[in-house]
């Protein structure tokens, strides 16, 4: 682990797992920043998480990254919009004082003050909902976390998801059964770079299509070797993934379609 930059950067994990490791309780690394060359820069909520076996031995770890950037941008909005209605009620305040000098004055600017706190009231009632409809996405989003964790850890399948940079993000327990590596050794690594016993030089015309604006899917089958060194024909689906119209990334779903016995 020591040895993969994702160790280290975008925060430093080893810590953290030893941590999590020894305690047996999740350990939170907070927020930070991962800034990456060409994009847009991130904001991260890591979280290591000790996967505990019968008497509650740890078994490993389990690190997770969630992509909290729009609700920092949402919550540094909310802070400005409230900093400015503070103002504006301050302003509003002083205002008041000085109409208080004659009463037809005051009756002109109370009416304008009144269509003001319409409008401030309007204001706050769409931060309120803004916040209520962030709160519910991310209730949301953890029930789908959580549901597709659990699929993907009862799939017979072997599935590694990859980003469009093709580093892995997802690599499910029938992948680490297949091919003997585990998620933690894999996570962020470049997937044509992993020493596995499929001929990856082979997959990249199929990535590049899922990847390319099109996205297209690929089904191929290959000659590949397993952890237990046993030969077998790997199925293999390369389908893009997609966000907004656009390929944001691929999937690969792979399967022994036939198990090569030993030469005599």
């Amino acid at each position: 682990m020591q040895d993969l930059e994702v160790s280290y950067q975008p925060v430093e994990l080893r810590t953290g797992i030893q941590q999590a490791s020894q305690d047996g309780q999740p350990v939170d690394l907070g927020r930070v920043d991962w800034v990456r060359p060409g994009q847009p820069a991130r904001v991260l909520q890591v979280t290591v998480v000790p996967i505990l076996g019968g008497g509650q031995a740890v078994l490993g770890t389990s690190i997770g990254f969630e992509d909290v950037t729009a609700f920092v941008r949402l919550d540094a909005d909310h802070r400005e919009s409230r900093r400015q209605l503070e103002t504006a009620y301050e302003e509003l305040q002083s205002t008041v004082e000085e109409l208080e000098t004659t009463n037809e004055e005051l009756q002109s600017t109370n009416e304008e003050l009144e269509t003001t706190n319409e409008e401030l009231q309007s204001t706050n009632e769409e931060l309120e909902t803004m916040n209520e409809e962030q709160r519910t996405r991310a209730l949301e989003l953890d029930r789908l976390n959580i549901f597709l964790e659990g699929i993907l850890g009862n799939l017979e399948l072997a599935v590694v998801v990859l980003d469009d940079s093709q580093q892995v993000q997802l690599w499910n327990p029938a992948a680490t059964e297949m091919w003997g590596l585990r998620e933690d050794e894999v996570a962020g690594v470049h997937f044509l770079s992993l020493d596995i016993g499929l001929p990856l030089g082979q997959l990249r015309d199929a990535m590049r299509a899922a990847l390319g604006d099109g996205g297209a899917g690929t089904d191929l089958v290959l000659e590949a070797v397993n952890r237990r060194g046993r030969s077998f024909e790997c199925s293999v689906q390369v389908q893009p993934l997609r966000a907004d119209g656009k390929s944001r990334g691929a999937i690969l779903i792979m399967a022994e379609s036939r198990v090569r016995a030993p030469a005599e």
